[in-house]
């Protein structure tokens, strides 16, 4: 039996669910611990049993460490009753404080456990639990904050993404020319992106007369903004298709010429599986700003352009379009860099890992040096960084 721990955000339920579907292929068992605010997210681990816990934030004075302590200890003690109950053969973190207990509870009981890091810089759960982990799986070759000693056991893998997303970049990109329409998708993560809302809009309203009237725009909003948002963009005459919640993501980003999104873990690694150019906001209130290191390798790649939020404004952001748009190839020749590199396998790979970990093995064999794929080379009109 496989147990995966993960919660809080899509940031932390995507990956997992994607493994789970790739260890069920592959006929293991597999549950689910997490919490209340990931057992909500819609459209993710159906079909398997699922178990919340109470996990606890850490942090907020004494008080709030005492309140979270005490969440802690009831979790992992939950978490133990469930993995002698199930016989758990090995539990997968994935970061955030709802898998706390539940790996504190699998290393009590020797059940060997394997974290895998969304970002590229160690997270603090992870940190705290990196040493007595049997493996560390990582989405980007080199992740800040994870200690050389442990690079024994340091896997290099990718964020695994959903099947559907991974196939986007085995298909052509999407055709644009100079009359053709241009398709954007703007997405905030999981909540949505209050600043994206009030920037984009007006910047794609400052573009060139012939470059807004081809315009085609999907856009995810916080529920608070959508009405003023939606509002903004009648008034530009500019069509949009706004929502709070994108659940047919695929099938947008199949859509889609260049995405302007925060730099989250998931949203790049399905940008990069699917060879997709990106206008990346990272948000500056993140831990350590880690969507800012999240966000270098693409941008040095030439698959997006970074702009920091307080250089986003909607001026910024039409000429950063319209350098993009002038030639034809220019989109073309990111998304063969963003595809670059991409790690469309990562849920495979990881699945391997667990398998090596879940039968005794060292995380060390065939399959853990990964390599990102190589650039292709692009003409020198590509998009630089």
């Amino acid at each position: 039996m496989i147990f995966l721990a993960a919660g809080g955000t899509g940031g932390h339920m995507v990956p997992a669910h994607a493994l789970a579907g790739e260890l069920r292929s592959r006929g293991h068992a597999v549950k689910l611990v997490t919490d209340d605010r990931g057992a909500r997210i819609p459209g993710l681990f159906d079909g398997i049993e699922t178990h919340i816990l109470p996990a606890g934030r850490l942090g907020g004075g004494l008080f709030g460490w005492l309140k979270a302590g005490r969440s802690v200890l009831a979790g992992r003690r939950m978490a133990k009753g469930l993995y002698r109950e199930a016989r758990a053969d090995v539990v997968v973190g994935f970061g955030g404080y709802p898998a706390f207990p539940s790996l504190l509870a699998a290393s009590s009981l020797a059940i060997p456990t394997i974290i895998h890091e969304q970002n590229a810089l160690l997270g603090r759960v992870n940190r705290m639990v990196a040493g007595d982990a049997a493996a560390i799986a990582t989405a980007y070759a080199h992740v800040e904050r994870l200690k050389p000693a442990f690079a024994d056991k340091t896997v290099l893998v990718g964020n695994p993404v959903r099947p559907s997303v991974a196939k986007l970049g085995e298909m052509p990109f999407p055709l644009f020319d100079d009359y053709a329409p241009l398709k954007i998708l703007v997405t905030g993560g999981s909540q949505g992106a209050s600043v994206l809302g009030q920037v984009v809009p007006a910047g794609l309203g400052a573009l060139s007369p012939s470059l807004r009237l081809r315009l085609q725009v999907v856009q995810q909003c916080r529920p608070d903004d959508i009405d003023a948002v939606r509002a903004q963009y009648q008034s530009l005459g500019i069509p949009a298709e706004l929502m709070t919640y994108i659940p047919d993501m695929p099938d947008k980003l199949a859509d889609a010429h260049l995405v302007i999104a925060r730099a989250g873990a998931s949203t790049i690694a399905e940008l990069t599986a699917a060879g997709r150019p990106a206008i990346l906001v990272p948000l500056p209130s993140a831990a350590d700003d880690h969507q800012t290191v999240n966000a270098r390798e693409m941008a040095a790649a030439g698959g997006a352009r970074m702009i920091a939020q307080a250089d986003f404004t909607p001026d910024t952001l039409a000429r950063q379009i319209e350098a993009l748009a002038a030639d034809p190839q220019a989109l073309a020749n990111a998304a063969s860099r963003s595809l670059s590199v991409g790690r469309p396998h990562a849920a495979r790979d990881l699945a391997d890992l667990v398998e090596r970990i879940a039968n005794g093995r060292s995380p060390l064999l065939v399959g853990s040096t990964l390599e990102p794929r190589k650039a292709s080379a692009a003409p020198a009109n590509g998009v630089a960084a």
